[in-house]
C-alpha cells in the first residue's frame, strides 16, 4: 500500500489526475465558504466564492504549466528569442485583482455604517485558498479552510457577544425636529452616560428633507446591556426611531 507522502507527492505533480482533483477541491472550499455569505443573502454568495477560488487555481495551475512547458517544449525557442518569463506573476496578479472585486463588495450606508468587509475579506481569503490548492500545497489549504470557517461562521456569535456587553457604542436615532438632539443628549447624560461625540446628519435625500437624525458615540458608566440603554432612550417622546450600528 503506497505511504500518504509518497501519494501527496504524486498530487503535487502536474498531471491529469492532480489538475483534477485541484480544480474540483476548489470549488468545494470556495462554495462551502461562501455558504455563510449566501445564508446571509450578501452579494457574494456560494456561487462567486467557488468561481473566484477556482479561478485562482487555474491561475496557479497555468504558472505551474508554463514553468513546465518552458523548460521543456519552449525551451529553445524561448532561448532563441531571448525570453524570459516570470510564472509566479500569475498568482500576484490574482491577489492585486481580488481587490477590485472585493471593494465593489464593501458600501457606506446612509447611517455612516460601513458594511461588506467581510465578503470582501472572504473573497480574499477564498482567492488565497485557490492559489495554495492550485501550488499542491494540501497542508495548508486543509488547515487555512478551517481557520477560515471558523472566522466567519463560529467566531461572529463571540465577537456579537463581545460587543453587546462592552462600554463603546454608537446608536443611529431619528427625531422630530432639530432641536430635539439637545434633550436627547441631556437626557442621555442624566443617565451617568458619556456622550463622545454627535453626528447631526442635515442633507436631503433626492429633494425631500428627511427627518433630522444623529448618530451618537456612547461611553457607558459600566458594563450595561446594550438592549436595556437602547430602550430607555426609546422612551423619549421625541424619539421616532433608534439602532444600535
Amino acid at each position: 500500500m503506497p505511504e500518504l507522502g509518497s501519494i501527496l507527492e504524486y498530487f503535487r505533480e502536474l498531471n491529469f489526475a492532480s489538475t483534477l482533483l485541484r480544480l474540483t477541491m476548489a470549488m468545494i472550499f470556495g462554495g462551502l465558504i461562501g455558504l455563510e455569505r449566501e445564508r446571509k443573502r450578501r452579494a457574494a454568495g456560494f456561487r462567486t466564492y467557488m468561481l473566484v477560488c477556482l479561478g485562482a487555481a487555474l491561475a496557479m495551475l497555468l504558472g505551474q504549466y508554463e514553468e513546465l512547458m518552458i523548460n521543456t517544449q519552449w525551451a529553445n525557442m524561448l532561448r532563441d528569442l531571448g525570453v524570459k518569463a516570470d510564472v509566479a506573476r500569475f498568482g500576484a496578479q490574482v491577489v492585486n485583482g481580488i481587490g477590485f472585486l472585493g471593494a465593489g463588495t464593501i458600501i457606506v450606508t446612509a447611517r455612516q455604517e460601513v458594511k461588506g468587509l467581510t465578503t470582501a475579506a472572504g473573497l480574499w481569503a477564498s482567492a488565497c485558498t485557490g492559489l495554495a490548492i492550485g501550488a499542491g500545497f494540501y497542508e495548508g489549504v486543509i488547515l487555512s479552510f478551517i481557520m477560515i470557517v471558523l472566522c466567519i461562521m463560529v467566531f461572529p456569535a463571540l465577537e456579537e457577544l463581545t460587543v453587546a456587553n462592552g462600554r463603546n457604542m454608537n446608536i443611529y436615532v431619528e427625531f422630530e425636529r432639530l432641536d430635539d438632539i439637545t434633550a436627547i443628549v441631556r437626557h442621555i447624560k442624566e443617565k451617568e452616560i458619556q456622550v463622545m461625540d454627535v453626528d447631526i446628519d442635515r442633507e436631503k435625500t433626492r429633494g425631500v428633507q428627511r427627518r433630522p437624525n444623529a448618530i451618537l458615540t456612547l461611553r457607558l458608566s459600566g458594563r450595561q446591556p446594550h438592549t436595556a440603554v437602547l430602550a430607555h432612550i426609546a422612551g423619549l417622546e421625541n424619539i421616532c426611531a433608534i439602532e444600535e450600528i
